[in-house]
């Protein structure tokens, strides 16, 4: 007998996929013949749903060259981070032709600093309305980082789904916006599932996510061995055994808190520092081994850049922290990695190396 596989139903959209989904942000930065393999391989496997956005350079592109011509065969969501009603119409009517489509499954407002309405003079929601009307949108849904945007989202009764940071590190704030999603009949997609890197176990994260039959993660994939280690999952999911258990309670004894949440939106720094992957290291540095966060640190202040962009460079014209949806004091976080981190020996080697580079 065919194993049933894990499935999931999106609130009142009446949408039930594969647990497992595809996050198409990485795919962005991979050569579109590579892209469109990962994709139809994704799909040959049982993955139907498929998550994008406008601002994600040519990500729709690859989705719509992947799934040319078998449009039924599975569910697109996408967003728009248009701010008024001119750029609305125009970045939809770009994501149609970019995606190779007439309709789009959930159009969501991605990570608005407010929950659009009707009648609050930005004329967006409305243009919502109007797009559902002419069914070029099936259902309308909404993106955040912020939990006052997204408690006021549901409350509103006006969206179908909320997607939203949900991973094992979770807040009890987080956990009560998937149980009032799923009182509300809103489906719950989860973005940020391994917390933009901080996880590096994707069977425990997994395993956490399986618990809560409302939620749809969407696991954001660049390599094959990624897509390979997520598509193993749905003939044999992982359950959360003791062992994983383990792994899940040590790492939020370590990480849980006042962590970054690798949205990217302090991105880019004046002074060119990976904020979002100096974090991460610094993160990997208490929840593995110092070693390991100093190798990240490394990857991500030098073997990537033309020059050295150390912590230490931080000038605190405080750019970042007015954009973090977590209000995390960004320049004051920042000291702490170079604390943890650049010791004289190491400031002196990544410079040298960083010279090197550029030479």
């Amino acid at each position: 007998m065919e194993q049933k596989k894990n499935l999931v139903t999106l609130g009142s959209t009446g949408i039930t996929v594969e647990k497992n989904s595809f996050g198409a942000l990485p795919i962005q930065r991979i050569s579109k013949e590579a892209a469109i393999g990962l994709l139809r391989k994704a799909y040959a496997a049982g993955v139907n749903f498929y998550d994008t956005a406008r601002y994600y350079t040519d990500s729709e592109e690859k989705v719509g060259a992947a799934f040319e011509g078998m449009r039924d065969k599975i569910y697109i969501a996408t967003k728009t981070g248009a701010t008024t009603t001119e750029g609305f119409w125009k970045e939809l009517h770009t994501s149609l032709e970019k995606l190779k489509t007439d309709y789009i499954d959930i159009y969501q407002f991605h990570n608005p600093a407010f929950c659009p309405k009707p009648g609050d003079g930005t004329g967006l929601y409305e243009a919502m309305l109007e797009a559902k009307d002419k069914g070029m949108i099936r259902h309308i849904g909404i993106t955040n980082h912020r939990l006052n945007v997204a408690h006021e989202a549901i409350e509103s009764g006006l969206y179908e789904t909320l997607q939203f940071p949900f991973c094992y590190l979770a807040t009890d704030k987080d956990l009560e916006l998937v149980q009032d999603c799923k009182k509300a009949g809103m489906g719950f997609i989860a973005m940020k599932a391994l917390s933009g890197g901080l996880i590096n176990n994707s069977a425990a994260a997994y395993a956490y996510l399986a618990q809560f039959d409302n939620v749809l993660p969407i696991w954001g994939v660049q390599r094959e061995s990624e897509l390979d280690e997520f598509l193993s999952y749905i003939d044999n999911p992982p359950a959360l055994t003791p062992a994983l258990q383990a792994v899940i309670d040590h790492d939020r004894e370590e990480l849980q808190g006042e962590f970054c949440r690798g949205c990217g939106y302090c991105m880019p720094c004046p002074k060119g520092i990976n904020i979002p992957g100096c974090f991460a290291a610094y993160n990997a540095s208490y929840a593995h081994s110092w070693f390991t966060g100093l190798s990240q640190y490394f990857t991500a202040s030098a073997v990537r850049t033309s020059e050295a962009k150390l912590v230490s460079n931080c000038v605190k014209c405080g750019k970042c922290a007015r954009h973090c949806p977590q209000h995390i004091d960004i320049p004051e976080r920042l000291d702490d990695v170079r604390r943890r981190f650049q010791p004289g020996p190491v400031t002196a080697v990544l410079k040298a190396f960083g010279k090197t580079r550029s030479s």
